[in-house]
């Protein structure tokens, strides 16, 4: 199917909450839009429709690299479980030599390209799971990716090695359930208006995070 075409047909180019600089294919409402895609691709038990909306936390991360830009200019950038790709197109605007942002969702991969054309800037599109390689990239960031256990313990390894090889970290998350926030520490935060259906409150209190 064209992954690209349902994006921009199931979608409107919105100005999210904290990051008005940016504009991006966002959703409205996930259950529609969710139910839609299960119909395109004749399949049911398709992930939910991360791409379609601004959360929390990647929200967070966008804010955070535009009011500090030197932490990614003139560097290399990977967005690991990039979403709608916020975050990474703030660090492209921002000044990153490179970014690579990374999803294994074919929707979301179409929904960056978009958002980074409307934005202006250039994404280089990573496919596939990269959570058991060892990153090479100046900076790594990563955006609301706990909240499955298996998922987080893998991240966090992941992380990890990034650290130890040097690169900076920065996560954004509201403390989500699979959160290790007893190895992390806290950068700075912010309350975030996002949409009751997506949530469980119309602001989140958001934090940026780094190792400890």
């Amino acid at each position: 199917m064209n992954y690209a075409a349902f994006v921009a047909e199931n979608t409107t180019l919105q100005r999210p909450s904290h990051v008005p600089e940016l504009i991006l294919h966002l959703a409205d409402d996930a259950l529609p839009l969710w139910q839609q895609t299960e119909a395109e691709l004749e399949q049911s038990g398709l992930p939910p429709p991360f791409w379609a909306f601004a959360w929390a936390g990647g929200q967070a991360l966008a804010r955070y690299i535009f009011d500090n830009p030197a932490l990614v200019a003139d560097k290399s950038v990977l967005d690991v479980g990039a979403g709608s790709g916020i975050a990474a197109i703030a660090a492209a605007k921002a000044g990153a030599t490179t970014v690579r942002a990374n999803e294994v969702d074919a929707f979301a991969l179409a929904a960056m390209a978009l958002n980074s054309e409307a934005n202006g800037v250039r994404l280089e599109m990573i496919d596939g799971d990269l959570l058991d390689t060892d990153p090479q990239d100046d900076v790594v960031i990563a955006g609301d990716i706990f909240y499955e256990r298996p998922l987080a313990e893998r991240a966090i390894a992941f992380l990890r090695r990034a650290t130890d090889r040097g690169a900076t970290i920065l996560i954004g998350d509201p403390k989500r359930t699979y959160l290790p926030h007893a190895v992390l520490r806290q950068v700075v935060t912010y309350e975030i208006s996002v949409p009751k259906a997506l949530e469980d409150a119309d602001v989140k209190r958001t934090a940026v995070w780094t190792l400890a």
